[in-house]
């Protein structure tokens, strides 16, 4: 069993960031100025020592990736930006190209939605418009992807770098756009790419025929078709004064998880698991907050999904810095390294 986090590379500031968010703004920009929308809301989300660390210093980057091993975590799942030739937060991953020193193993998850001010990829208030081109973007975007296939670090399966794709369901030609990058792959000396589709939200199967397999996205994937459970009923008391609050019971959603059955498709299935959710600090009283979590639960959760996972597969957890959103793998100033050694725990039991 093979441990994937997916990272969040939103941690440094950036042209566009500055212009549509004020100057300065990074993901601690919303961590910091959330606050307790009920009693016992645990916000705001502090990291331990208050190490609001930058993206930019490749020493940051650094302390991850060790910390990372040290707890058995396998590599990082970078989220990668790409809008038809325009990048956004690409620093930190060309800052690892440049120092073969931080040894991760790595991959890269493609983020193809807009941004928009709702945070979520709707196409209110978009600030960046996600487009696809033709044959000759689709070259411009593989040729920009070449360096990180040629890394050793990179994750490859059978001589295939291995690439996510968050969305493929909006993806026009999306089957032929990856038979492309299958043809330059192999004329670079691979033997194509390894595709996996995510299922999130409102993708719930996979949507190429030339993709190698799928991941399971959570908690997003599961809540989507989550039936509320008696005790998020009682949660509803909270709602009082906060309408668009929605509120999840974190063990019905990974009782969830952990019944449903896997390899429901004709692709390998990736196996996904979570720590925590709220988004409060993205979206106030329109957020979605779990109750319940703890290291603890956690440990026990990831112990039975792991025991599901296929041998010499990937699981990929969510996520190893999405502070704004409670799901996070570093230390905080509430649980310190307990979600690590949990984590360490569960590896050491399957």
């Amino acid at each position: 069993m093979k441990v994937l986090a997916f990272y969040l590379p939103q941690f440094h500031t950036i042209p566009e960031n500055n212009k549509w968010w004020g100057e300065g703004f990074t993901e601690w920009t919303n961590t910091r100025k959330a606050k307790p929308l009920f009693k016992e809301h645990y916000q705001p989300r502090e990291p331990y020592n208050s190490n609001y660390y930058d993206l930019s210093n490749i020493d940051t980057m650094q302390w991850q990736a060790d910390l990372a091993k040290e707890y058995g975590i396998y590599g990082f799942c970078y989220y990668h930006y790409w809008f038809k030739g325009k990048k956004l937060l690409e620093k930190p991953l060309e800052n690892m190209l440049k120092h073969k020193e931080v040894d991760l193993p790595f991959c890269l998850s493609w983020a193809n939605e807009p941004w928009a001010r709702t945070w979520d990829g709707r196409d209110s208030e978009v600030l960046m418009p996600q487009e696809y081109g033709d044959s000759s973007d689709w070259k411009k975007h593989f040729e920009y992807l070449l360096d990180f296939f040629k890394d050793d670090r990179y994750i490859k399966i059978d001589n295939r770098p291995l690439i996510v794709i968050y969305k493929t369901m909006h993806i026009p030609d999306g089957d032929q756009m990856c038979r492309y990058w299958n043809e330059l792959a192999q004329q670079e000396g691979f033997d194509g790419l390894y595709f996996v589709e995510t299922l999130a939200g409102i993708q719930a199967s996979p949507y190429l025929q030339i993709s190698d397999a799928v991941v399971e996205l959570e908690p997003n994937f599961t809540m989507s078709g989550h039936q509320t459970s008696f005790f998020e009923r009682q949660l509803r008391k909270i709602k009082k004064k906060i309408t668009g609050l929605q509120l999840y019971d974190y063990d019905s959603i990974w009782k969830k998880i952990i019944a449903r059955k896997s390899n429901r498709f004709e692709k390998k299935h990736f196996l996904g698991a979570f720590i925590d959710w709220d988004n409060s600090p993205r979206k106030g009283n329109n957020g979605v907050i779990f109750k319940g979590a703890s290291p603890e639960k956690f440990n026990k959760y990831l112990s039975m999904q792991m025991a599901k996972s296929e041998k010499d597969s990937f699981l990929f957890i969510n996520a190893w810095n999405e502070w704004a959103e409670g799901t996070y793998l570093e230390p905080d100033m509430k649980y310190g390294y307990q979600y690590l050694t949990a984590l360490k725990n569960a590896i050491g039991e399957s």
